[in-house]
């Protein structure tokens, strides 16, 4: 099977976007493992469909790198918004359906993506980590010397702890910098490694770092693959509302591949 792909990122969160809209598509999971893999395949964090979808522009099917079909991906939201607006879809605003609900996104007019995410209903603030779920689940933990911090063998041992089996969950490593900015890094799962930035995963850190207060904030988020921002609303000091990611989402190439 030939397939014509586009590759896209969003703070070094890297993405393979296919057009489906005509249903011709269909990958199994090897097939997408394959697309994802940096050696023999395009190379990926992830694997995106762009489908139809009623009431919406579009529907996104997200699967990870390891060709499993995940839950939601903020960066990977962001940037199959702006392959929408290239392929004629939509203009500067939309809606699109994801695995975990309907989200609106507004591209701006540097280029940059902001992506509404969904109310996040639950906050679970423990000493020296809190959990939460923005579309994903994720554990942030606070740490001190986040430079040299190993995130692959502390993240894949959180990842797959008993307490969160059998779905395990996304692992964010967090330096508060100053009271509005903070360093995350990120173990994903389905990734099974560090990847350059995770959308929901700073989303899950900013929130967490606003503790038990109420108001609205502004956080600016360092990843190693650039900056992010992230807005949220507190009425409550364990819940978040009309949550707001906001990044690069940029194209890389095209090309076409033969998929065995």
């Amino acid at each position: 099977m030939k397939l014509h792909f586009y590759k896209y990122q969003g703070c070094g969160n890297d993405f393979i976007l296919l057009d489906n809209r005509k249903k011709e598509i269909e990958l199994n999971q090897a097939q997408i493992s394959f697309l994802c893999d940096r050696r023999f395949g395009i190379g990926g964090d992830g694997l995106m469909l762009l489908e139809t979808a009623r009431d919406v522009d579009f529907k996104m099917v997200y699967f990870n790198s390891d060709g499993a079909e995940s839950s939601m991906c903020g960066n990977g939201g962001r940037c199959i918004a702006a392959f929408a607006k290239h392929l004629g879809i939509i203009q500067e605003k939309t809606s699109f359906q994801a695995i975990d609900g309907i989200h609106d996104a507004t591209i701006l007019n540097n280029g940059n993506v902001s992506l509404g995410m969904q109310d996040v209903l639950k906050i679970e603030q423990h000493s020296g980590y809190a959990l939460l779920d923005t579309g994903s689940p994720h554990y942030v933990s606070w740490v001190h010397d986040l430079k040299d911090y190993d995130v692959v063998v502390e993240g894949r041992n959180i990842r797959n702890h008993a307490a969160f089996s059998p779905g395990g969950l996304n692992v964010n490593f967090t330096k508060k910098l100053d009271e509005n900015t903070l360093e995350v890094r990120t173990y994903e799962r389905g990734v099974e490694d560090e990847t350059l930035s995770c959308g929901t995963g700073v989303t899950a850190a900013a929130i967490a770092s606003s503790g038990t207060l109420q108001g609205f904030f502004k956080k600016k988020i360092i990843t190693p693959g650039g900056q992010l921002e992230v807005s949220f609303f507190k009425n409550k000091p364990d819940a978040a509302e009309q949550v707001v990611l906001t990044g690069a989402a940029e194209f890389v190439f095209s090309g076409n591949i033969v998929v065995p």
